[in-house]
């Protein structure tokens, strides 16, 4: 199952606790806000996976939200799924051309919602979905466990295997050493930071040797990336 870091921007309190049980109960971790400006804000300080948007919240609209959400750089792919309870031809077509990848209709039933997210996420992210991962000479094959750099098996630590699965699942994005930590080691985990530098360390040994290429990016005051571009 497909598991993601979803944005709700939702201000009916009642559906957005039903929308994130829904949601959590799938595997998925949510965060909500019921105001644009402050959705904006989340998105430029965190990665999100897709962002559920509903176009009737006060103030900034969900419908320039979701328009702005396709000027900036770090957000233009990001899956947008529009929640709303304008159903016709020609506001549907307006949130699709604004940039959003799929439209849900109010009244609508969680389990149809929790199926568009999945159908979303397939559609925008389909190596996840399948049994293998490639980036730029690198192969991991999910069923068999195994990793690759250019037809050369890499060993790998479970540890530093899950990371990398990560960077595969979405390559050339920075992530912090806390989103890291969130994501590979879980958020309950107390973990201190410095231990995500050293098994960097360890996986850019281990799909580095041989003298290739490094394709682990440090951003200063960032953190980490698979980038290919940034060897280039």
């Amino acid at each position: 199952m497909t598991t993601a870091h979803i944005l709700l921007v939702e201000d009916d309190a009642a559906l957005a606790e039903l929308i994130i049980w829904h949601l959590e109960r799938e595997g998925h971790s949510i965060e909500q806000t019921a105001d644009g400006e402050e959705a904006l804000l989340r998105v430029s300080e965190s990665h999100f996976d897709l962002v559920l948007l509903d176009w009737m919240i006060e103030g900034l609209s969900g419908i320039e939200v979701c328009r702005r959400l396709r000027r900036m750089p770090e957000t233009r792919s990001t899956p947008i799924i529009m929640l709303t309870a304008r159903g016709e031809e020609e506001d549907r077509l307006r949130g699709f051309n604004t940039g959003a990848d799929d439209y849900v209709t109010k009244p609508f039933s969680p389990r149809e919602l929790v199926a568009r997210i999945a159908a979303v996420l397939r559609r925008t992210r389909p190596a996840i979905n399948g049994e293998r991962l490639e980036y730029s000479g690198l192969e991991m094959d999910l069923a068999e466990h195994r990793v690759r750099r250019d037809g050369h098996a890499i060993a790998l630590g479970p540890t530093e295997y899950r990371l990398l699965r990560h960077f595969l699942e979405h390559p050339g994005r920075v992530f912090s050493r806390e989103r890291l930590l969130d994501s590979v080691w879980g958020q309950d985990s107390d973990i201190e930071l410095r231990t995500v530098d050293v098994h960097i360390r360890r996986l850019r040994k281990a799909i580095n040797l041989g003298e290739r290429p490094d394709l682990i990016r440090t951003v200063r005051s960032a953190g980490y990336a698979l980038d290919a571009e940034e060897v280039a």
